[in-house]
């Protein structure tokens, strides 16, 4: 398997039974977030990552999050990773690894080269490359001129008929969907195994 998975916007416990069933090796909370439809208040996340299995990692999405209360999650064992998705900079990213010694994940805008230099600086344990903050479209591929050395996420737009071509042309570390495998702004099983299907059999 060249990329691993990581489905995200999990809203509910039919969400959790499928991922535990299908097994992709994260799963993404947005926590804290109303302005999307997927998100979660700390306490329903919880109450989620209790029925979670214990080998699927959980990832908390926050967008301008107080940093206090990232560390708190993480250091509860709400979540495993903390992905920060808004203006975060780099020293909140070291602040939070310091203190709780558990993974950052930290998403950047790919617009231009230099989107691409700033991320490769990054403390984060992981970067993760998007178009935007969840608007479902991909980036400019073309911007990724060669192999990235250092662990990544590809997020944007995938979905089953883009998924194989962006694997293997960027061959990430892990592929990130949310509203790719979404029917009516809510998981759809069928769609999950697909893309889980076309990831593990590269």
């Amino acid at each position: 398997m060249l990329s691993k998975v990581k489905i995200c916007g999990l809203q509910n416990e039919a969400d959790i039974e499928m991922i535990n069933q299908l097994k992709p090796e994260f799963a993404g909370f947005i926590i804290n977030y109303p302005v999307s439809y997927r998100s979660k208040t700390e306490q329903e996340v919880k109450i989620l990552r209790e029925k979670l299995r214990e080998d699927i990692q959980a990832v908390g999405v926050f967008v301008n999050e107080p940093e206090e209360n990232v560390i708190r999650m993480l250091k509860e064992g709400t979540i495993d990773i903390a992905q920060l998705h808004g203006e975060e900079d780099d020293e909140m990213v070291l602040r939070i690894k310091r203190s709780t010694n558990q993974p950052v994940i930290k998403s950047f805008c790919l617009r231009r080269e230099k989107d691409l230099e700033e991320a490769l600086l990054s403390h984060a344990d992981y970067i993760l490359l998007d178009q935007g903050k969840g608007e479902g479209k991909t980036f400019d591929w073309s911007l990724i001129k060669k192999e990235i050395k250092r662990p990544w996420f590809l997020a944007g737009g995938l979905k089953k008929e883009n998924l194989r071509e962006a694997i293997e042309r960027l061959r990430p570390y892990a592929v990130d969907l949310s509203s790719g495998v979404e029917t009516d702004k809510r998981k759809d099983p069928k769609k999950v195994f697909e893309v889980l299907e076309i990831a593990r059999t590269l």
